[in-house]
C-alpha cells in the first residue's frame, strides 16, 4: 500500500513580500490554530499581508495574520482575527532564526499559508528589506527579460 501524498494546497500567500523584501532562506512551520480558524484557513479566509513573526522566549509567533471569523461558530466561540498565533519550528532552528534575525536589517515575513496532508504549514521566509532602487532595478530586469523573449518568439515565427 502506498501513502502518496497530494501536493500542498496553497491558501494564501504574500506576494507583497517577495516585492518588498529579498528572501534569503525559507523554513517550514506548522501553525496552531483554534477549531474555528482552520475553518476560516480551509476556507480560504486569510490574509498576509503586513504580517510578520518574532522570535520571543525561544517560541516563534505570527503577529498581524488576519484569520476571518468563521461565520458558522458562534460569538462566544470564535477567534480574535488578529491574535499572535504560535510556530512550531524544532529547537536548532528558532535557535538559528533568533541569531539571523537579531543581525541588522533581517526579518521573518510568512510568504504563504498552506497545507501538507491535513496539517496547515506557514512558508517563513528570512527577508532584507529592498531599497527603492533595488525594487526599480528587479522591474527593469524583469522588462528586459520579457522583451528578449518577446523578440526571440516573433524571431522564431518569423523562420516557420
Amino acid at each position: 500500500m502506498s501513502t502518496k501524498q497530494a501536493p500542498p494546497r496553497v491558501v494564501a500567500e504574500n506576494r507583497k513580500a517577495r516585492h518588498d523584501y529579498d528572501i534569503e532562506e525559507t523554513y517550514e512551520a506548522g501553525i496552531v490554530l483554534t477549531g474555528s480558524e482552520i475553518k476560516s484557513v480551509r476556507a480560504g479566509r486569510v490574509n498576509l499581508r503586513g504580517s510578520y513573526a518574532k522570535v520571543h522566549n525561544d517560541e516563534v509567533f505570527l503577529y498581524d495574520a488576519h484569520i476571518s471569523p468563521y461565520e458558522q461558530s458562534g460569538k462566544y466561540f470564535n477567534h480574535d482575527p488578529l491574535r499572535p498565533r504560535k510556530l512550531l519550528l524544532h529547537r536548532r532552528e528558532i535557535s538559528r532564526l533568533d541569531g539571523l534575525v537579531r543581525q541588522k536589517g533581517l526579518t521573518l515575513v510568512p510568504l504563504k499559508i498552506y497545507f501538507k496532508g491535513r496539517r496547515a504549514k506557514v512558508e517563513l521566509g528570512v527577508a532584507r528589506g529592498k531599497k527603492v532602487h533595488d525594487r526599480r532595478e528587479d522591474i527593469a530586469r524583469r522588462e528586459a527579460q520579457r522583451d528578449i523573449e518577446r523578440a526571440m518568439k516573433s524571431r522564431g515565427r518569423s523562420e516557420l
